[in-house]
Formats: structure tokens, C-alpha cells, sequence
């Protein structure tokens, strides 16, 4: 365990290393602009952000603990860093060198209670993976245990000898460095930097909570229960503590293994599409996924025997582990993602946009017409490329559009909701495993017939969602009418005056026109919905269908003006 000279040097080297760079960007963020050198400043901004993103590099590859997962955790948020600064992060990999055995030895006897010779019939003194936080060690079941659980061979995690201590002191430096940020106003109305600690301390005290893991790995395997495309490692509780999991042996070919998946029968092309399908549903169904779906925590396993149909080709699964860092999101919010996903699949610019500011992603007071028309370029250019296919676009025309892009939602109050950071984080590594398995995977292929799926499964919602929408928009237009009276009133009576002499004539005829719009909008709305109806609740479809006629005879002839009636 690190004494208290070595956890006071680490606090000093982190804030340090945050003072210092904080200091230099609010030198050349605020404190040149504000005297003219604006230009001055951006000049060698590309390179600053580079070198301070490499520098984080060495400090949290150097330092372990928290710092690595510091670095992953910021590289999912694009709204609040530059891409020079994300991209660099994006490859920060949690591998750091084994701890010594012997300090191994000692926390798991003293979790345990018993010398692993007992609570193990083998066990590797070599791990089979090292983290910052714990590391990973093949083991057998003791006789009595493996004839409890139905399994022998386990793979064993154990925290790293004094990782709490570790943690706290870095936990410390970071609450340290969010208050100048705070006091500085870095970031200031994009991110709240203490509700960005608070989240990520949250994550970081379940990650090294053992037993969090192992309810996660349940409640995972709970959810695909029923889908023979995913397995879940075995929990054994005996030999499982805060500290120390043990886990039925899930290991098998890493999904990114493109030669040992081709070499045991598996197409690539078909992982890719299937992997990106297991997580959307995560995302979109169960609101509950692994926020770390990287190469080293996803393995394929051929399953014995064959595919119906396919005899030729073996059949195969994924294996998932690591649970420890696991994303929820709330209902409410899911629906929010679902309507997003549509928009995203039908190429819906203005749809996309105002489900990205219902989801809390913008303010309400947010001007979105640049964002709606760069999201319309977006998917007018790109949509539907695949990687490799993006890969032939000139780099300028990418340069130029994300420059423009960048600059857009910048200018907006944009902002990450809590609960999506991880989500970010779990969607960006799923898209980048796919690409490596099969560089022509296209993400649309994967988000369409999900998408479709979606709304075939769940047309009960969609009906009441339709009438919800429809209601709602009849007691708009219905409203309608009530203040183009009152404003025709006002312009009448002297209250509001203008300088055209023909205004007052075009108002009326605005009246009537929006008269006989409502009976047209109550038309529709009638009629649609009995239409959607007639499958689930005949009667009910068939008499709106019939009123349907009522609006529309009004919207045809009726729906004068006052002053129509007046003369």
C-alpha cells in the first residue's frame, strides 16, 4: 500500500499538470483575445491541444490508478473538448504492469478468509490481464465447488493492493482541479465540471466495488435470457468478495481476432452487423449496457452444432465480462433515444435536431436553424457511407464540413445530460470495434432494420404516441382561431395600427384560411386514428372514421370569417 509521502507527491503531480495547462488555455482562450490577439492565439492552437493530450498520456500511463480512466471517460466528451484533444485519448488502453504476486497472494487470502490452496484446486501466478484498477488470474474450482457450480475451469480478478488508497488521493486532486475550473469559468456553459466529477466518481467506486460487478453480470444475463446470441460468465458466490471475483471462464476469440474468427468458420461481416444489433438493443430496449464493450472484453465462441438451415456454418455467440462499468438510462429518456434513432434512420434533419433538444442535449432557448441545416448537408452528403467508403471522400470536404460543424454547435447551449456520457462513450467504442472487424460495415445497415423492428414491436406505443400527437396538435389549431380573433379585435378597436391599408383584408382572409385548416388537421387526425385503430379496437376506429366527416365537410364549406358574416 502506498504510504502517505507517496499519495502527497501524486496529488501534487496531478494538480501540477491541470494548473499548468488550465492556465495556458485560459492564457490563450481569454486573456489574448480580449487584447486583439485573437489570431495570434489560434494560430498554434491544433498543436497546444496535441501535445497537451499527449502529455496527459505519459502522466496517466505513468501514474495508473484513476488517471487512465480519467483519460478514457473525457475522450467520449466531444462537447466539451476538441477533437485534437479526444482523438489523442481515444486510444488510451488500461494496461499497466502486473502487480507482484505475493501482495496478490496476501488480499485474496485475507478477502477469502482461507489460503488460495483451499479456496482453488490451481491457481496462476501469472495473470492473464492487468489493469489500473485489478488484475485477472486463471484458476480451477476446488472439487466441492466445482461440483456445486457445474464448472471447473474460472477466471479470478483481484484488486490491485491498495487501489483504494489510490483512488481517494486521485479523487482528491480531481475535486481540486473542478473547482478552478469552476472559479475559472473553463467550459463555463457547456458543463458543469462538479457534476462531471460526481459522475464519473460514482463510476469509478462502483468499478472497484466486486460485488457491483457480479449483481451487473446478473441482471445482464437476465436481460438475454432468452437470446442464444449472448452468454454471460457464471458468478461464484463463495469465492467472490468486494475485492476478489471469481467468474466461470468466458474467454474465447477476441472479436476483433479477424484471422482466428475466420479460421474457426465465422464471418466477420456477419459479427459486426450482429454485435452492433446486440448493443442497439441495449441502448434502445433495456436502457441497461456495458459502458465498456472494448475488444479485450468481447469474445466469440463457437457453440456446438449447427445453424438451422446452415449446416455448413457454425454457430456462435458472444461472450461478454467485465460488468463493473455498466450505463442506465431512464425511460423517460429511452423514449427520447428511440424518436432520435427514427430520425437518424430516416435521414429526418429536423427531426433529428428536435430530438436532440427533447432529450436535453440543447437548451429550449436554443436557435437550431444552422444546426437543422448542417445536419441536412450531413445526411444529404454522408448518409449511408460506410467506413470504407468514407475513407474515399476527399479529407478537405471533411475538414471543411467539420470545421463548419464544429463552429455551429459551439455557438449553441449544448450540453451532455448525465445519464448519456457513458452512453456516448459505450456507442463510440461499439462503432469502432465494428469498423476494425469488417472496414465496409455500415453503421445505417445496422440502425434501419432496427429501427424498423422497433416500430413493428412496439404498435401499441406507436398508436398511443400517434394520438397523443394528434390530440395535441388539434388543441393547437383549435386555439388558433381564438387569437387570430383576438388580434383581429385589437387591429379593429385601434389597439394595434399599421401602415399597409390592405392589412386588415389579408388578416381575415388569414382567419378563414386557418379555419378551415383545423377542420382539414381534425379531419386527418380522425381519420388516421381510426385507421390505426380498426386492427385493436374495431368499433371505436370504425366511429372516428365516421365523425372524420364532420371536419371535413367544414374544412370544404364552412369556416367563414366574423367579418365575412358581418357584411
Amino acid at each position: 500500500m502506498p504510504d502517505a509521502g507517496d499519495g502527497r507527491a501524486r496529488y501534487r503531480r496531478i494538480l501540477w499538470f491541470a494548473g499548468r495547462y488550465i492556465m495556458q488555455s485560459w492564457w490563450y482562450e481569454v486573456i489574448l483575445p480580449r487584447i486583439g490577439l485573437a489570431r495570434f492565439a489560434a494560430r498554434g492552437r491544433t498543436a497546444r491541444l496535441v501535445r497537451v493530450a499527449q502529455r496527459f498520456r505519459v502522466l496517466a500511463v505513468d501514474l495508473g490508478g484513476l488517471m487512465i480512466k480519467v483519460g478514457q471517460f473525457l475522450s467520449s466528451r466531444l462537447d466539451v473538448l476538441p477533437p485534437e484533444i479526444t482523438a489523442e485519448l481515444a486510444g488510451l488502453q488500461d494496461e499497466v504492469p502486473a502487480a507482484p504476486f505475493p501482495a496478490i497472494r496476501q488480499l485474496a487470502e485475507a478477502e477469502l478468509m482461507v489460503p488460495l490452496e483451499r479456496a482453488y484446486a490451481s491457481f496462476v501466478e501469472a495473470p492473464v490481464a492487468a489493469a489500473s484498477l485489478g488484475q485477472a488470474h486463471s484458476a480451477r474450482l476446488a472439487a466441492a465447488d466445482a461440483a456445486d457450480n457445474g464448472f471447473d475451469q474460472v477466471i479470478v480478478k483481484v484488486q490491485r493492493p491498495g487501489i483504494r488508497a489510490i483512488v481517494e488521493v486521485d479523487l482528491s486532486a480531481l475535486r481540486r482541479v473542478a473547482e478552478w475550473l469552476v472559479r475559472l469559468r473553463v467550459g463555463a456553459g457547456h458543463v458543469d465540471p462538479r457534476a462531471l466529477l460526481a459522475e464519473f466518481t460514482a463510476t469509478s467506486l462502483e468499478e472497484i466495488d466486486y460485488l457491483h460487478e457480479a449483481a451487473g453480470a446478473e441482471r445482464f444475463r437476465e436481460m438475454f435470457a432468452d437470446d442464444p446470441r449472448v452468454a454471460v460468465p457464471d458468478v461464484v458466490w463463495e469465492r467472490t468478495t468486494r475485492r476478489v471475483l471469481t467468474l466461470s471462464d468466458a474467454t474465447a476469440i477476441k472479436i476483433d481476432d479477424v484471422p482466428g474468427l475466420r479460421s474457426a468458420g465465422i464471418d466477420p461481416s456477419e459479427v459486426a452487423a450482429a454485435f452492433a444489433d446486440v448493443m442497439l438493443e441495449q441502448f434502445f430496449r433495456f436502457g441497461y449496457f456495458h459502458a465498456d464493450p472494448h475488444p479485450g472484453n468481447i469474445f466469440v465462441a463457437p457453440v456446438a452444432g449447427s445453424r438451422s438451415g446452415e449446416a455448413a456454418r457454425p454457430a456462435w455467440r458472444f461472450n461478454f465480462i467485465d460488468f463493473g462499468m455498466m450505463g442506465e438510462v431512464p425511460d423517460t429518456m429511452r423514449d427520447g433515444l428511440r424518436r432520435l434513432l427514427l430520425a437518424v434512420a430516416s435521414r429526418d434533419g429536423h427531426g433529428l435536431v428536435a430530438s436532440i433538444q427533447d432529450v436535453g442535449f440543447l437548451l429550449p432557448t436554443a436557435d437550431t436553424v444552422e444546426l437543422e441545416r448542417a445536419m441536412v448537408q450531413l445526411f444529404d452528403r454522408f448518409g449511408g457511407m460506410g467506413f470504407a467508403q468514407l475513407r474515399t471522400v476527399d479529407q478537405r470536404e471533411f475538414r471543411e464540413f467539420g470545421k463548419e460543424l464544429t463552429a455551429v454547435v459551439r455557438s449553441l447551449p449544448f450540453q451532455v445530460p448525465e445519464n448519456f456520457i457513458l452512453l456516448f462513450r459505450s456507442m463510440s467504442v461499439t462503432s469502432g470495434v465494428c469498423s476494425s472487424i469488417n472496414p465496409e460495415f455500415n453503421m445505417w445497415d445496422a440502425v434501419e432494420p432496427y429501427a424498423a423492428r422497433l416500430l413493428r414491436e412496439e404498435g401499441g406505443n406507436t398508436i398511443v404516441a400517434a394520438a397523443r400527437e394528434a390530440v395535441s396538435m388539434a388543441g393547437i389549431a383549435l386555439r388558433l382561431p381564438q387569437r387570430i380573433d383576438a388580434l383581429v379585435t385589437r387591429v379593429n378597436d385601434g389597439a394595434v395600427t399599421f401602415a399597409s391599408p390592405g392589412i386588415d383584408r389579408r388578416l381575415i382572409r388569414l382567419e378563414q384560411l386557418v379555419r378551415r385548416g383545423v377542420g382539414a388537421v381534425l379531419f386527418a387526425g380522425f381519420l388516421i386514428g381510426g385507421i390505426l385503430l380498426i386492427p385493436h379496437a374495431a368499433p371505436l376506429g370504425i366511429v372516428l372514421m365516421c365523425v372524420s366527416a364532420l371536419p371535413l365537410v367544414y374544412a370544404l364549406v364552412g369556416g367563414s370569417s366574423r367579418e365575412e358574416r358581418r357584411r
